[in-house]
């Protein structure tokens, strides 16, 4: 069940207020009778009418994407790039939840369901995301302890903590492999968090959200979650979840 402002919106006839502007006016009819609360709630085969014209509801779907490099995560791009959203079937209007840099791999999440989309990408719900950085200048432990309990970065935010791990390290190359975990998703934040320590991003795959991961997928493909997995999310967002088990993967 879905609150009738939000399915007007979602289907694109008005902006959520707008949409319950039409619903006060009683322009809006629900299994053919005027509806003016706000609060209302209509399930999938509700037919909803707005000045007389039946709008059709769009089915929720959710989608799994190993994003390559070379892609934007963006509906559509005024430089002619390609975007995530060309990786899944076409039909649905999906958009991102949250984003990965241009190039950036790994795993992003697709919906159309905008509140859904905000649980997973809200900074006070802690979805924690894990990602497997190669960077060039090895990380000394001081910066391995500056990342794990925050970092200042160029605009003066100050990131939360992060879990933090050298995988493997090339010293006649000055490389090393860092995994990294953190919960918020501010723009570019990993590689501004390495620059912040001095160290600079050469790779970057975002490996799990949440307790999902890339596995039985490749670059460029995709899967649908179950709705089992949906409401698993869901309630990973919900503050009573211990933080401890909010990355544990999926039991098969």
């Amino acid at each position: 069940m879905e609150r009738l402002q939000k399915v007007i919106a979602q289907a694109g006839v008005a902006s959520r207020r707008k949409a319950e502007e039409m619903i006060l006016d009683g322009r809006v009819r629900v299994n053919g009778k005027v509806v003016r609360e706000l609060g209302t709630k209509v399930g999938p085969k509700s037919e909803v009418e707005v000045d007389g014209v039946k709008i059709e509801q769009e089915e929720h779907v959710y989608y799994v994407v190993y994003k390559p490099s070379g892609y934007v995560s963006t509906v559509d791009d005024d430089k002619g790039r390609k975007v995530v959203t060309d990786l899944v079937p076409p039909g649905s209007r999906v958009f991102p939840v949250g984003r990965l840099d241009y190039n950036t791999t790994g795993l992003i999440l697709l919906t159309n369901d905008g509140e859904f989309s905000n649980l997973m990408t809200h900074p006070k719900f802690k979805i924690p995301k894990r990602y497997v950085a190669k960077v060039k200048n090895v990380p000394s432990y001081i910066a391995i302890k500056e990342l794990e309990s925050g970092v200042k970065l160029d605009d003066g935010f100050k990131t939360g903590g992060a879990k933090v791990r050298m995988k493997s390290v090339d010293h006649k190359k000055n490389t090393a492999i860092v995994e990294l975990v953190i919960s918020e998703g501010h723009n570019r934040q990993v590689r501004r968090m390495f620059e912040a320590v001095g160290s600079e991003v050469i790779k970057l795959k975002r490996e799990q959200f949440g307790f999902l991961t890339l596995d039985g997928l490749t670059t460029g493909e995709w899967r649908e979650l179950s709705r089992k997995e949906v409401s698993k999310l869901r309630e990973l967002a919900n503050p009573t979840v211990p933080l401890e088990k909010r990355g544990k993967k999926k039991k098969k």
